[in-house]
């Protein structure tokens, strides 16, 4: 992409010149993912979200079972691709890197009783017809009600500053936001951004996926009764997808609270039920 106008006269390596940009820029082209590994991404995804445990000599059987006779360098790498780790507990849970930026679990033993009180937030990946995207939303976790969420082809912890950004704009600041410890949110962006609003930060422990359960369970939920069923070709279609069931979603009774996470979020009926 040429950064000046084409009768400036100047040339393509004039204009990296001046604006320090390397050449090699503007020529790259990524290189998209074989087919054969997006159909193993998928069947992958599709097993771990039930079994989260498991790992890469499980996913190597597995993939033999479907025809896929892969090594576990490979599958190292569809992980990596996925921002995917088993869970499983791991030795010296006490030694974690990017300290400076690792808050502690919070809601252990935490009553969550009103709306915007606790906010969970995580990201997972959305396979498509051709390619893949991720997905990150924002969760109330007193009412399940999904606050924002945007998609992404990156894991940039700007994308998810964004999102918690619109959140905050739409329904104001909670007490406490939950995560996990992806490098999205062990970084100094999300974190300056998060304690701006004096907004306590919370972590899962390190390999306790169910610290976090309220967005796993969005995640499953709407892969398994949605996406699944209605895979995207294009980014925009995936984001009318997920813009529909989220609505949806959020005027559904769930489950759990019993209420429709509309009707739990809104401040009014929480005080007229404590009264």
């Amino acid at each position: 992409m040429r950064q000046v106008k084409p009768r400036e006269n100047l040339s393509i390596r004039k204009q990296c010149y001046l604006l320090e940009v390397p050449r090699s820029r503007l020529y790259y082209s990524p290189v998209p993912e074989k087919p054969e590994n997006l159909i193993m991404m998928k069947i992958m995804d599709e097993h771990l979200t039930n079994h989260p445990a498991e790992g890469v000599l499980s996913m190597v059987g597995l993939m033999a079972e479907h025809g896929f006779h892969v090594n576990p360098k490979r599958i190292r790498r569809l992980f990596k691709i996925m921002d995917y780790c088993a869970i499983y507990r791991r030795k010296n849970l006490s030694k974690l890197g990017l300290a400076d930026y690792i808050r502690p679990y919070l809601l252990r033993n935490l009553t969550i009783d009103r709306p915007n009180q606790v906010w969970s937030t995580d990201i997972t990946y959305i396979p498509m017809k051709k390619g893949f995207l991720y997905l990150t939303a924002i969760m109330d976790v007193y009412s399940r009600k999904i606050l924002s969420w945007g998609i992404s082809n990156t894991l940039e912890a700007q994308w998810c500053v964004d999102v918690f950004n619109d959140a905050v704009e739409r329904y104001g600041a909670p007490q406490i936001i939950n995560s996990d410890q992806g490098s999205q949110y062990t970084s100094a962006v999300w974190t300056r951004a998060v304690e701006k609003h004096e907004v306590k930060i919370s972590m899962d422990g390190k390999g306790r996926a169910i610290d976090n359960i309220w967005i796993e369970r969005f995640w499953k939920t709407i892969k398994y009764n949605y996406l699944t069923f209605h895979p995207a070709e294009t980014g925009l279609e995936l984001y009318k997808n997920v813009d529909y069931y989220v609505k949806y979603y959020n005027n559904k009774k769930h489950q759990t609270t019993g209420l429709k996470p509309n009707v739990a979020y809104n401040p009014f009926y929480t005080q007229n039920l404590a009264s």
